[in-house]
């Protein structure tokens, strides 16, 4: 599986509605770990209460990432395969945790 960065602009109005959109990103990709696996996502601030976010997933293809993304009801503004990861030191603890 190779390495991809979605990009989901304006995806929810509220936190609660990413919240449940999680829930059933993880149960689709549960039913085909061996095509699509979440690796971790950033929440975007786009204003007014609205989110988006960039999330990174291992995936067989950006075939299988939209195929997953329309079975759970994500949207997909871009998928960009990852060329390398360059870590300069791992990300911060979240400010609620």
């Amino acid at each position: 599986m190779d390495l991809y960065v979605i990009i989901r602009r304006n995806g929810w109005r509220t936190a609660a509605d990413l919240e449940e959109a999680a829930a059933r990103s993880a149960a689709e990709g549960d039913k085909t770990p061996d095509d699509i696996r979440w690796i971790r996502s950033y929440v975007l601030d786009e204003g007014d209460g609205a989110v988006g976010t960039v999330c990174i997933y291992q995936a067989s293809s950006p075939e299988a990432i939209h195929e997953h993304a329309q079975r759970a009801g994500l949207p997909v503004d871009e998928i960009i395969p990852v060329a390398d990861t360059v870590l300069v030191r791992p990300d911060p603890e979240p400010a609620s945790a």
